[in-house]
């Protein structure tokens, strides 16, 4: 099939430069860009109801990568919203054909991932804990099963295998062809050849579109130019991290023993072999990802840009590249050792430098949208967007935001994390995975120096962090596992230090906002659930969505009479600021928004003797009466001026410190050198994460995100209902709470051996499957694991007792009252209440 189909797309082109109909002048969305995603975008946006959507294609239709991809699609994906985008695309493509009458060359005869090592099988457990609460059919099965589905296989090494039933692949152009039908159907324009020349952005925030033959008002655009993503970006500049990456497949002639098969053969992965292959008419074809040594970048196209003219054409084969795979391959089905090869396709194919596609309205230009960098997955990842542009995005997909990326994307790091994220395909996928090509960026702390040979860094938006820290006679370096493993003893070390001692841990990947200016206050109570603290006070705010979805949690400090300071997650910092930026600007509300998360530094001091530590450093009253919790004062320590505010992510006494990142070394010189006689010393993100965890403490993108109401989060307390403002999203949770929840968020003590849950694992009662952990660790405190799980009203009473999942065994899991650890302040008002008790 798919070689007829590239003979008959090379031979059947639209005439040239020829419209074939009047440009219209304006429109609600213009998509550019008619591949795959960007057709499928005008589909999906037509069929919603959207009028006066335009499609505008450069050349033709399918041109880039479309055409020329292998067409695989599959149920499977690690990420846990992302199955839910592979599942509904199935879904599409099984109806789409009768919807419009289009052939999409659609099988589906299954997928299986074939894991031939120990290590692999373990990965197939873990992936299967992760999806038993999707609706995603997968399958954990053994090597006989695998040799009924696919009898050409050398079962010598096969230990086991991930089954996806109705996975399979499809015609790529055909596909193409029928979601086209479908938008103009209903009422989508499609023009080419009709490339962008220019775009300008209007004082309301729309667009001029030029064309050579005129040019669009439009409301908004979306780029979903593949390949040449990254020159659209510039016309705006923008400087999109997308780089074509050549990927290389065989096709076979017929095989005899493939044409005497009575079933297609099922899709097979071979994770250790690096490599896919699949049944190609009666031959079979196979593409693998080769190793970043080896793998070939077109760089030379993010220097010069993609040749004029360039769009249904091939690079050049290199079998020798890829010779490696192709003794893998013939090793694992020795029926290829006999095949003649007949079609070698080496193709562009977008890569990003984590390997996900950037899909979502873009941080820093109004109604600038972006359907960009979709690699292995391109495919897929549409109805996202289009439901996004309606209205609100249906489940949080934050991992394909555009705006993870910034400045510090440079082309050295687009280059190395590209090739390394080719090579990562297949490579073992590991809870706490690190990849390292590329590091560190420019974006490192005024500490990093300092600290980087001491401790096991994490990536973090770009910034390096400290995971945790070894001493001598440690095991070090990084050794990944399914398990417990060298972190465990150090991470245990340094939360008894905070729990009992004084510890400083860097938190300068914080995202900083400053927001000033007339209408800051009526900005801010409009984006705000909580009510705004008074000037010299600082409190935990939640953003929520119009359908009463928590999207961002932010801490919020009034520094001055109508200027803020806002703390948000390293992994938002954009994200966040595009959401304040766009009510700004779409309320006309005069405020100035200012990003402030490089200048600053950050370093959080906690533990009970932290006060001992920073009284002696400056003159200011650190007693309890004095500075109070979720205050805020700018002081001076060790001479340097800085912002204090009394909190910390441990639940213990401590502070951060906010200062100018030049001089964020001084002073974390002069707390070590001052807290000698308190054996301070550092602590970092795991050993946080382990204390917030006992305490009861909520994670942005683990307990809330925009899958979860702050009601069922357990935020209640936060939420402020009755305070005159109308802030966002507060109708709809006046609904919800009308209506009642249905779940709610319950904290679970584990019987576990040397494995902990991290987070997404499924959780089961009387053999069902009745929820889902979202953040797991072990409680160095209490000696047990903990995790949060969101669980049917019925079962999260204190006492109830489920089941939690954890690499294909079922551990006893107890709904518990939290905290399990009292917070400090918690602690410290209890020891009042004793002590007044006692005295009267």
């Amino acid at each position: 099939m798919l070689n007829a189909c590239l003979m008959f797309v090379l031979l059947l082109r639209d005439p040239p430069g020829v419209l074939g109909k009047r440009l219209k002048d304006s429109a609600e969305t213009v998509v550019i860009g008619g591949g795959c995603v960007g057709v499928s975008l005008a589909y999906h946006l037509a069929k919603a109801g959207q009028k006066d959507v335009v499609l505008l294609e450069k050349s033709e239709l399918t041109a880039g990568s479309t055409w020329h991809a292998a067409g695989l699609t599959t149920y499977y994906h690690p990420g846990i919203n992302l199955k839910k985008i592979h599942y509904y695309s199935i879904n599409l493509f099984e109806q789409l054909e009768a919807e419009t009458g289009q052939a999409v060359g659609f099988h589906q005869p299954g997928s299986i991932r074939l894991a031939s090592t120990p290590v692999r099988v373990n990965e197939l457990k873990y992936q299967m804990t992760r999806t038993h609460w999707h609706p995603t059919p997968q399958f954990l099965i053994g090597p006989e099963k695998i040799q009924q589905l696919f009898p050409l296989l050398n079962m010598d090494k096969v230990l086991a295998g991930l089954y996806n039933p109705g996975d399979g692949h499809i015609d790529p152009y055909s596909l193409t062809m029928a979601l086209a039908a479908g938008a103009r159907m209903y009422g989508a324009q499609i023009y080419y050849p009709a490339p962008v020349t220019g775009l300008t952005p209007t004082a309301d925030g729309r667009w001029d579109v030029q064309t050579p033959h005129g040019t669009i008002r439009a409301n908004r655009i979306v780029n979903a130019t593949g390949f040449w993503a990254r020159e659209l970006g510039q016309m705006i500049g923008f400087q999109h991290p997308t780089i074509p990456v050549h990927h290389q497949y065989v096709v076979t002639a017929t095989v005899p023993e493939v044409k005497a098969l009575e079933a297609e053969l099922p899709v097979i992965r071979d994770l250790e072999g690096s490599y896919y292959l699949r049944q190609e008419r009666d031959g079979l074809l196979f593409g693998p990802y080769e190793k970043e040594e080896k793998m070939k970048l077109q760089d030379s196209w993010i220097r010069d840009g993609v040749p004029p003219g360039f769009g249904k054409e091939l690079f050049e084969s290199d079998l020798d590249r890829i010779m490696d795979h192709v003794e893998r391959a013939m090793e694992m089905v020795p029926v290829l050792k006999n095949a003649d090869i007949i079609n070698i396709v080496s193709g562009p194919i977008t890569y990003t430098p984590d390997l996900l596609p950037m899909i979502g309205p873009h941080q820093g230009a109004r109604n600038y949208w972006t359907a960009i960098g979709f690699g292995i997955i391109y495919i897929y990842i549409y109805i996202y967007i289009y439901i996004y542009i309606c209205g609100e995005p249906p489940y949080d997909l934050i991992e394909c935001d555009p705006n993870r990326y910034a400045h510090w994307t440079s082309v050295p790091y687009l280059c190395a994390k590209a090739r390394e994220s080719y090579g990562f395909n297949n490579v073992v996928g590991y809870p706490k995975e690190e990849r390292f090509a590329g590091r560190p960026t420019n974006r490192v702390s005024g500490v990093y120096e300092l600290l980087k040979d001491r401790c096991s860094m994490g990536f973090h938006a770009g910034w390096e962090q400290p995971h945790y820290f070894h001493k001598p006679g440690d095991d070090t370096g990084y050794k990944p596992s399914f398990r417990r493993t060298n972190w465990f003893g150090p991470v245990g070390r340094e939360c008894k230090l905070v729990m009992e001692g004084v510890g400083v841990i860097d938190l300068s990947p914080f995202g900083k906002f400053s927001v000033k200016g007339e209408d800051s206050h009526r900005l801010l109570d409009r984006l705000f659930a909580n009510t705004l603290p008074k000037v010299g006070q600082t409190n935990i705010s939640h953003m929520l969505t119009p359908r009463g979805r928590v999207y961002a949690e932010v801490t919020v400090t009034q520094t001055a009479p109508g200027e803020f300071l806002l703390i948000t997650g390293s992994g938002s910092e954009l994200h966040d600021l595009r959401w304040i930026e766009h009510e700004a600007a779409d309320g006309g509300y005069h405020v100035s928004v200012s990003n402030v998360t490089d200048e600053i530094g950050v370093l959080g001091i906690a533990g009970p003797k932290s006060r001992m530590v920073l009284q002696k450093l400056t003159d200011e009253d650190m007693s309890d009466t004095a500075f109070r919790f979720l205050h805020c004062r700018s002081i001076q320590l060790a001479g340097v001026p800085l912002r204090a505010i009394r909190i910390s992510y441990t639940g213990e006494l401590g502070w951060e410190l906010y200062m100018d990142m030049q001089n964020m070394s001084a002073v974390y010189q002069a707390l070590m050198e001052a807290g000698q006689d308190e054996n301070i010393d550092n602590f970092g993100t795991y050993a946080m994460s382990s204390l917030r965890l006992e305490k009861g403490f909520r994670a942005w993108g683990a307990e809330m995100n925009c899958d979860t109401n702050p009601l069922e989060a357990g935020l209640d307390y936060f939420i402020k209902l009755n305070k005159p403002a109308e802030f966002i999203g507060k109708q709809a949770l006046l609904e919800i709470k009308a209506q009642g929840l249905s779940r709610r968020l319950a904290f679970l003590t584990l019987d576990t051996d040397d494995i902990d849950p991290e987070g997404n694992e499924t959780v089961w009662h009387n053999g069902e499957v009745v929820g889902n952990t979202t953040s797991g660790s072990y409680s160095y405190s209490a000696q047990q694991s903990l995790a949060f799980s969101y669980l049917p009203l019925h079962l999260t009473h204190a006492g109830q007792k489920v089941e939690v999942e954890l690499l294909g065994q079922k551990y006893p899991a107890t709904v518990t009252q939290e905290p399990l650890v009292l917070t400090e302040p918690s602690r410290t008002r209890l020891q009042k209440k004793q002590r007044t008790a006692a005295t009267v």
